[in-house]
């Protein structure tokens, strides 16, 4: 069971967070807690698990970016977490992370580029695969987004309880 304030914590958290310096600073202020005690509670809903994740949706088409894609990479498990360093590190990279392999899938590694176009997205798979040496990998590219909203756990205070 949540409190009352742990489940307008998590209200707060469940859609887009502001984009600023202090982010966490407002929500707190907008529920009434100190930002010290917002953290805290987060930190404990994580903790607890009722909180899995915080996550960043990137929308490329405001930013800028005209092309973007899903690069699976073939990566052995010995130098995994070296390549996923390198990759991270790429300013073209909002994500990246590990996956199971399938029978008829053998990539384990993923990540999403963002560029100018098609052929910048070709050319930073092609420059992360030199500074990695990991030499098998898939482009998939974005063609239609379909959906891109977050999960609402517990509807705000402005939106109806039914």
């Amino acid at each position: 069971m949540l409190s009352e304030l742990e489940r307008k914590i998590v209200s707060a958290v469940q859609g887009d967070i502001p984009v600023i310096e202090s982010p966490y600073r407002e929500i707190a202020r907008d529920i009434g807690v100190e930002e010290k005690e917002l953290l805290r509670i987060l930190e404990d809903l994580c903790r607890r698990n009722v909180i899995r994740r915080f996550g960043a949706t990137l929308r490329h088409q405001k930013s800028g970016f005209k092309a973007n894609a899903m690069v699976a990479w073939r990566v052995d498990p010995d130098e995994i977490d070296e390549a996923g360093r390198i990759m991270s590190e790429s300013k073209q990279i909002s994500h990246c992370y590990l996956r199971p392999t399938a029978p008829d899938w053998p990539y384990n590694l993923y990540t999403m580029i963002h560029a100018e176009d098609e052929a910048s997205c070709r050319a930073a798979a092609k420059e992360l695969s030199e500074k990695t040496g990991v030499q098998s990998y898939e482009i998939l590219f974005s063609r239609e987004e379909l959906k891109k909203t977050s999960m609402q756990y517990f509807p705000s205070d402005d939106e109806d309880m039914d």
